[in-house]
C-alpha cells in the first residue's frame, strides 16, 4: 500500500484551500486525493472515488513527491510541431490577399513552393492565427478622392454642422437603398454533399430614398424601378416644399403669438389709464 506521509499542518491547510477554491477541476481532484491518502484511504479506495486507474493515482503521488504543490498542476506540453515556418506563413499571408476566396489556389502554391501539402482546415487555422477571418465582402466607392478636394468638402461639411447646431439652418443627409424578394448570400458554410437552396420569387426592386436631419427627422420616398437624377431632383423639390410650408407655419404661429401679446399690452395700458 502506498500513502502520502510527512505533510506539515501548513501544507495540509494549503491543500484544503486549493481543494475548495481552485478554478481547475484537475487541481482540486489531485489535492483531494492527497488529503484522503494522508488520512488513510487506500489506493483501491481512491480509484473508486475518482474513477481512475491505479497508474493515474501513482502519477499524482509521483508528481507530489518530486514537485510538491507545483505537482498538482499540469506541466506545459510541447505539442505537435508546426507544419509551416514563420517565413512560409508570410508567403501564405500574401497569397491570401491575392486569392482571398480560393483556399485551393493557396494550397497549390504552398505545395509548389515548399513541397508541403496542407488541408483546407490547416490553412484556415493558419489564417485565423494571423488574424484573418471569413466574413462578408463589402462594397466601396471606386477609386480614392483627391486629398485637397476631400479636405475642402470635409471642412465645408463641418461648417454646415456647426450652423445646424446653432439653429441657423436645417441640415439633412441623403441616401438611397433598395429591397427585393430575391435573396442574396455572398457566402455560406455548407456540407460537402448538400447544397443550401432558398426559395425566391421574381420581383421588382423597391428603392427608398431618404432625407434625415440632425434632429432625426426623416422624410422618405419609395419608388419601384430604377432611380435616376430626375427622380432625385423631384424628391429634393418635394422636400423643399415641405420645409417651406413648415417654415411658413412656424412664422404664422409666432406672428399670431406676437399679435395676441401686443393686444394684451394695449388692453392692460387702457385699464391703467
Amino acid at each position: 500500500m502506498r500513502f502520502v506521509k510527512d505533510i506539515s499542518q501548513e501544507t495540509i491547510s494549503m491543500l484544503q484551500r486549493i481543494y475548495k477554491q481552485s478554478k481547475h477541476h484537475r487541481v482540486r481532484q489531485r489535492a483531494h486525493c492527497l488529503l484522503l491518502s494522508y488520512h488513510g484511504s487506500t489506493t483501491t479506495q481512491l480509484m473508486k472515488i475518482f474513477q481512475v486507474d491505479r497508474i493515474t493515482i501513482y502519477h499524482w503521488f509521483n508528481a507530489w513527491e518530486t514537485r510538491h504543490l507545483a505537482g498538482l498542476y499540469d506541466q506545459a506540453k510541447q505539442g505537435r510541431p508546426q507544419k509551416c515556418t514563420p517565413e512560409q506563413k508570410e508567403y501564405i499571408r500574401q497569397w491570401a490577399k491575392a486569392f482571398p476566396k480560393n483556399l485551393n489556389q493557396i494550397g497549390a502554391l504552398v505545395a509548389e513552393h515548399f513541397q508541403v501539402r496542407l488541408s483546407k482546415q490547416t490553412l484556415k487555422r493558419i489564417l485565423k492565427s494571423m488574424a484573418f477571418s471569413w466574413r462578408r465582402v463589402r462594397k466601396g466607392v471606386k477609386g480614392e478622392p483627391e486629398p485637397e478636394e476631400y479636405q475642402q468638402k470635409k471642412e465645408a461639411l463641418y461648417d454646415l454642422q456647426q450652423q445646424a447646431s446653432q439653429g441657423i439652418l436645417d441640415l439633412y443627409y441623403f441616401d438611397e437603398s433598395g429591397f427585393c424578394l430575391n435573396p442574396y448570400l455572398p457566402y455560406a458554410w455548407q456540407e460537402k454533399d448538400e447544397t443550401i437552396t432558398l426559395e425566391s420569387a421574381h420581383s421588382k426592386r423597391l428603392n427608398v430614398l431618404g432625407f434625415l436631419s440632425k434632429n432625426n427627422e426623416l422624410q422618405a420616398y419609395s419608388r419601384v424601378g430604377s432611380v435616376d437624377s430626375n427622380v432625385v431632383v423631384r424628391c429634393i423639390n418635394d422636400l423643399v416644399k415641405i420645409l417651406i410650408r413648415k417654415l411658413f407655419w412656424l412664422w404664422t404661429t409666432h406672428l399670431s403669438i406676437l399679435v395676441r401679446h401686443f393686444k394684451t399690452m394695449l388692453l392692460h395700458g387702457k385699464r391703467k389709464a
